[in-house]
């Protein structure tokens, strides 16, 4: 059939068969859509305040999040701990030319009273030419970078006084060839630390490199904490990786619950989270087991987690341990219990008291007289997975204690109690995003009169390692219902944050960040989340949206002080939906919006260490007004910065 032979004298039959024909046709002709959703936003006519610590930072031990990850320390089994029957982990002799040379761990000899054993190198035949050591595989590699400086150390001794100067290299993998070197000289038959300092010069950047250390003569070397850092955020000493601060930066996060959630309480209560063991020098801290099947070499401590809020201008959340351990070992409220209680108090004081105080004293010695800005303190971790229905009791005698040296201070309580309102309580989350698109709008009928939520963790869990964008649209979703309900939700906390991608690096699957030893990416959910931190205003005003599929989520904000509006759309069909804006009750507003558009292919689609940008944000001008239309494409996240005073 020809419609324009229609045309000349049937031009309303013409457009009515047209539209007919088209909607039997479908997608050949055009593409489906969905119906048109309205939203009205009264910018004059604010509901309540957005809470200034909405999004936030939650991370843990897990995924080798800190050790190989965050941490920066480059050399892996530092301590020697990771020994068994198949040798000492991450470590091996090296003989080179006609040198002869073995290992072992020494158990009875070491440089401190944390670290009691150490590791053996019996050279027996060694020369200038022909020199042995030991080598160091990092954490899946070492990435050097040319024309860099790495600063290092360790603690050695040696029995004979003719051993010699030590030789300390980086050595490409892929060539033999050596990297950066440098020599440590002096070594006595006492303990004692060595520094030194290795700088590469225009080489080709790569992971595939290792540490090496060398004698050129005979004789028995016992070595402890080897330690080698790159360049760290803002320079500090035992710091961390330059490239995932500046991702968290980002983020544009509000506070940082720590030290994790698992790895609080460990797998028995003699492997919680042992704050007062990760003080001070790392030949003072005894490591301890993990919750992930590895041990924490304990270089982000308690003083580095709070610097690490420090450095991102960001709030601490400080969690306590609370008598629950996660094979469901507990102590009863009462007398058994008070020794954690006293440790808690002590813990607090270490982060918020002045010099005057113990604790604020061990801080100052430690380099850092100011105290730290906690407002919340969260009492335990899931504790509802505690059978033995001990959290109520426990959490009162936390509560109490607390309250009375520190009665400003905010309490999070893991599960729901029967018998008291906790000022903050702690929900988790951990869905598909199907689910999170039915229960978007969950806390809409909340009893105001309850305690606020700290949903401290939460994930669509979709994608692996890191999420893909059918997560990024559930986790968008999730949270336009989180930012309607910020009067009640007072933070939120996406987890897993990280995840080393190498084989064998990954325990939880659907993180936010993912890297290897040279670098990192964000996936399709981090950008979500950036996104929703970085345009987030200070109040929730009046807003109605009519029509739209099932799968079109919103929310608005608006920053009074800056006469800005943001409205966060999000289209989690695959046709693309089309929208009508109106905005009431602003004085002028602008002809012009910015737009930041996330979309991609699929719901499958995904960024990858070799691809790590395919799905990102892309910003845009478009036409705005009182009154304007705009269409989303199919699996798009968008937000709308309209200026309207």
């Amino acid at each position: 059939m020809n419609l324009n032979n229609l045309a000349p004298t049937f031009p309303i039959v013409r457009r009515v068969l047209f539209a007919v024909v088209a909607a039997a046709l479908g997608s050949s002709i055009c593409p489906a859509q969905n119906t048109m959703a309205t939203i009205d936003i009264q910018v004059d006519k604010p509901l309540h305040g957005v809470s200034p610590t909405l999004y936030g930072l939650m991370t843990e031990e897990i995924n080798y999040s800190y050790d190989g990850g965050l941490y920066a320390e480059m050399v892996r089994n530092r301590t020697f701990q990771d020994h068994d029957w198949s040798g000492i982990a991450h470590w091996n002799i090296e003989h080179i030319g006609n040198s002869v040379a073995s290992m072992d761990i020494d158990p009875k000899d070491g440089p401190s009273e944390a670290l009691q054993h150490s590791l053996l190198v019996n050279i027996k035949q060694a020369d200038s030419a022909n020199p042995a050591g030991v080598r160091n595989e990092g954490y899946w590699g070492m990435a050097v970078r040319p024309n860099t400086g790495y600063k290092g150390s360790l603690y050695a001794k040696t029995d004979t006084a003719d051993l010699g100067s030590l030789s300390i290299s980086l050595v490409d993998e892929r060539t033999g060839k050596t990297l950066a070197a440098t020599t440590v000289s002096g070594v006595s038959q006492k303990w004692a630390q060595y520094k030194f300092a290795l700088t590469t010069g225009k080489v080709e950047a790569t992971s595939q490199a290792h540490l090496l250390l060398t004698a050129e003569h005979a004789g028995k070397l016992w070595l402890d904490v080897v330690s080698l850092f790159p360049p760290t955020y803002n320079n500090h000493p035992n710091g961390n990786r330059a490239d995932l601060m500046e991702m968290m930066a980002a983020m544009h996060p509000k506070f940082l619950r720590m030290p994790g959630g698992n790895y609080l309480e460990g797998n028995t209560i003699a492997d919680r989270f042992p704050w007062k063991k990760t003080l001070g020098p790392l030949v003072d801290r005894p490591t301890h087991p993990g919750t992930w099947s590895y041990r924490s070499s304990d270089g982000l401590g308690l003083l580095e987690f709070l610097e690490w809020t420090e450095d991102l201008k960001i709030d601490p959340v400080l969690a306590v341990y609370a008598g629950y351990s996660l094979r469901g070992a507990h102590i009863d409220a009462g007398p058994a219990l008070q020794p954690f209680v006293d440790e808690a108090l002590e813990e607090i004081e270490f982060a918020t008291g002045d010099p005057s105080t113990k604790w604020g004293q061990v801080r100052t010695a430690l380099g850092h007289p100011a105290p730290f800005p906690v407002k919340y303190v969260e009492i335990g971790n899931e504790d509802s997975f505690d059978k033995s229905g001990s959290y109520e009791g426990r959490y009162a005698q936390f509560y109490k204690a607390i309250k009375a040296k520190h009665p400003d201070l905010q309490l999070i309580a893991t599960t729901p109690l029967k018998n008291m309102k906790p000022d903050v309580l702690d929900d988790h989350y951990y869905k598909h995003a199907d689910e999170f698109f039915e229960d978007v709008k969950h806390y809409d009928t909340v009893d105001r009169n309850g305690p606020k939520i700290f949903v401290g963790e939460w994930a669509t869990r979709e994608g692996s390692p890191t999420t893909n964008l059918g997560a990024a649209l559930g986790d968008a979703a999730w949270m336009t219902g989180l930012e309607r309900n910020s009067d009640l939700v007072v933070m939120a906390s996406y987890a897993p944050l990280f995840v080393n991608v190498n084989p064998g690096g990954m325990q939880w699957e659907s993180d936010l960040i993912g890297y290897d030893a040279m670098s990192s990416y964000g996936s399709p959910s981090y950008y979500a989340q950036s996104m929703f931190g970085q345009y987030l205003g200070d109040e929730v005003p009046v807003s109605s949206a009519l029509g739209g599929s099932s799968r079109f989520f919103y929310s608005v904000t608006r920053d009074a002080s800056q006469g800005k509006v943001f409205l966060k759309l999000v289209n989690a069909s695959s046709n693309p939906q089309p929208v009508a804006i109106q905005v009431a009750g602003a004085g002028t507003v602008s002809k012009k919006a910015t737009m930041i558009s996330l979309t991609g292919a699929g719901l499958a689609s995904t960024n990858t260490m070799s691809d790590p940008t395919r799905i990102a944000p892309v910003t845009s001008i478009i036409d705005a007004g009182t009154s304007f239309q705009h269409t989303m494409p199919g699996y798009s996240i968008q937000v709308l910065e309209i200026s309207a005073k």
